[in-house]
């Protein structure tokens, strides 16, 4: 084989991975549920490149006290979708697993909020104006695909106004 016909079985090789993760991200947005989480903006330091909105996202978590929650270490929870809300049940497991899913107890004002310790990226164009930076009375929320393990998967951005409904926004 020659080393024309070696370097296109590689290229051929490496579509075939990209286009095998493209589709498994498709399927599982077809399949599993989706639902819009509230999001509280996080300042990342990520050295990737792009502009995106990093946000960490609040869920209700079962199985956890948040009395001295600002001491409390983070916990291993699993997600699950149950009816329009993103709910993390806290893991039996005795050991920490550094892989696992974990969340947090947040101090926001005079609020206790649970949020995924894991925040999650949202890519926007370049010529958008950050959507983290809402005005008081409106929340930015994150519709996500919940897959059966890892982080959500944000889909798009949305916007409440005073606890209103959630009008998509078009970044575009």
């Amino acid at each position: 084989m020659n080393r024309l016909a070696r370097g296109l079985v590689v290229a051929a090789l490496h579509l075939t991975l990209v286009a095998s993760l493209g589709a498994k991200l498709l399927v599982d947005r077809a399949t599993r549920p989706r639902v819009w989480v509230q999001a509280a903006p996080y300042d990342p330091s990520l050295p990737i490149r792009g502009r995106y909105v990093s946000v960490q996202l609040q869920v209700e978590l079962r199985g956890a006290s948040s009395s001295g929650a600002e001491r409390m270490p983070p916990v291993a929870v699993t997600l699950r979708a149950e009816g329009d809300r993103l709910v993390a049940e806290q893991n039996e497991r005795q050991r920490y697993d550094p892989s696992d899913l974990h969340a947090r107890f947040l101090r926001r004002g005079d609020q206790t909020l649970a949020v995924l310790d894991q925040p999650v990226a949202f890519f926007i164009p370049e010529h958008a104006v950050d959507p983290s930076r809402r005005p008081p009375g409106e929340q930015l929320w994150v519709e996500a695909t919940i897959p059966r393990k890892g982080p959500p998967r944000p889909i798009r951005l949305g916007v409440s106004k005073d606890g209103g409904p959630i009008e998509p926004l078009d970044l575009d």
